[in-house]
């Protein structure tokens, strides 16, 4: 046997995601450099690891005790560098957070002063939409969520970071009456929605219910990024958060629509379960977060107060 680290991580990712193309993109790979490396992992075994059907990989029974151990083996690794980061006097360990998709425009700028001063910290960042974010954190999978809506059943601290603003947008400005109301506005208008679970959707369906407004739904985009492209393609209108769209706005190739009751506010909160034990990173990266958010407002989102 001959196998590397770097193929025990490739081929844990690919069992962890059960594909091949998705473990490329959470590794920052190409697919081909992936797939040379599961065949080279493979020939090192005279039992299959994993069988193709199809265009989808599976993963044996064989392949499932073999990831178990390459994980093992990873965590040890893991734990010598954190031991010889520690006994240098660096602060070591996992940083794991929950971030809701839109929340990607936010997260970054809060991390990149900590994770510069803290090189032996290995931070894990899952973004995904609100339902599995909540979900996350109730497991206690993560150190803390990044969401724009508190969760109403789940017991949590928090601590505010940034106002979220979402407005109505598309790519041109619609003809309207003066004066239109609201629920006229949005009459004619093709809505594109978000997918069921996620925190934008749940805000935009709570507007049109609290102002009795019913909309046509042209279509159902499972990501900020793909609303975005619909609407800079023309296909409709959504209400966006704001955060998320200041090239387009300042390229003036998507517009804000002024409508009455808009934008609807909320605010980007890092929460926590309620006593929650920290590890010592976790307690460090709160610290900075509540010494640091206001001058990183300041530097970082000044664009944002435009609006």
């Amino acid at each position: 046997m001959n196998y590397t680290l770097n193929q025990l991580q490739i081929f844990l990712k690919i069992v962890q995601l059960k594909s091949v193309t998705k473990a490329s993109e959470a590794l920052n790979l190409t697919q081909p450099a992936v797939s040379i490396q599961l065949k080279n992992f493979q020939d090192q075994f005279d039992i299959p690891l994993t069988e193709v059907i199809g265009r989808k990989i599976y993963i044996t029974d064989f392949g499932f005790e073999i990831a178990e151990a390459a994980e093992n083996i990873i965590n040890q690794v893991n734990a010598i560098n954190y031991k010889t980061q520690a006994f240098k006097g660096q602060l070591t360990g996992r940083l794991k957070i929950s971030v809701v998709s839109t929340g990607k425009y936010v997260i970054p700028f809060y991390l990149s002063k900590f994770m510069a001063a803290n090189s032996g910290i290995e931070l894990n960042v899952d973004v995904t939409n609100k339902n599995k974010v909540i979900e996350s954190l109730e497991k206690n999978e993560v150190d803390f969520a990044l969401v724009s809506i508190l969760p109403e059943k789940t017991q949590v601290e928090k601590l505010t970071l940034l106002q979220n603003k979402l407005y109505l947008v598309g790519g041109e400005i619609p003809t309207a009456k003066k004066g239109a109301s609201t629920r006229e506005v949005f009459k004619n208008l093709p809505i594109i929605f978000r997918e069921k679970g996620s925190g934008t959707r749940q805000t935009m369906e709570r507007f049109f219910e609290q102002k009795e407004i019913n909309v046509l739904m042209k279509m159902e985009l499972t990501s900020n990024e793909a609303v975005k492209q619909a609407l800079l393609a023309g296909l409709g209108y959504s209400i966006m958060p704001l955060i998320g769209i200041k090239n387009e706005l300042h390229n003036q190739e998507l517009h804000i629509i002024p409508i009455p009751g808009l934008p609807i506010k909320t605010n980007w909160s890092i929460i926590w379960l309620k006593d929650k034990k920290f590890s010592p990173v976790a307690k460090a990266f709160l610290n900075h977060l509540k010494n640091e958010k206001n001058q990183i407002v300041e530097e970082r989102f000044q664009w944002y107060e435009q609006y």
